[in-house]
């Protein structure tokens, strides 16, 4: 009797401790400086366009991790790129997807309301293999697609890192 009571507390007590396991998450994140790198890649690779832009790069949360605003891009662009980056990092998507799928789709096109939202392209999602750590979001070239182009290039920079 006293062996069953034993071997019923041990297999309750692993049971918990599965359980306690696999409410405990560990996930990857981005670091200041990889989060920098991407702002500064990604304003480079639009400057080099001719492209006076902002970018913001915000954690998987959506919290705002760095920020650039190149010589003569416009106030707007500031906003403009931090709400793309917190629609992809919140979407795991690209912004111009979505901005897509919304003009074909109806109920998509709801996704607009909901605060700090921008479909128009120039927000990506940083990812490490299938994991979205964030997002980069660039607001200012005479495009969504081309601030896309932006942030896909400077992703692709920093690509090394994402592994």
């Amino acid at each position: 009797m006293r062996n069953a009571i034993k071997i019923s507390a041990l297999a309750l007590s692993l049971v918990a401790a599965a359980a306690n396991a696999q409410s405990v998450r560990i996930e990857k994140n981005m670091s200041l400086e990889l989060a920098n790198q991407i702002a500064t890649a990604s304003v480079a690779a639009c400057a080099a366009n001719g492209y006076a832009v902002a970018a913001t790069v915000v954690d998987r949360a959506g919290t705002v991790r760095a920020v650039q605003r190149a010589d003569n891009a416009g106030p707007h662009t500031l906003a403009a790129s931090q709400q793309k980056a917190f629609t992809s990092a919140s979407a795991k998507n690209t912004t111009l997807a979505m901005m897509e799928g919304a003009q074909k789709n109806p109920a998509a096109a709801n996704l607009v309301n909901i605060p700090g939202y921008l479909l128009l392209g120039g927000g990506v999602p940083v990812k490490v293999g299938n994991e979205v750590i964030g997002a980069v979001g660039i607001g200012g070239a005479p495009g969504g697609h081309l601030d896309e182009q932006c942030a896909m290039a400077a992703l692709d920079k920093v690509k090394d890192q994402l592994k």
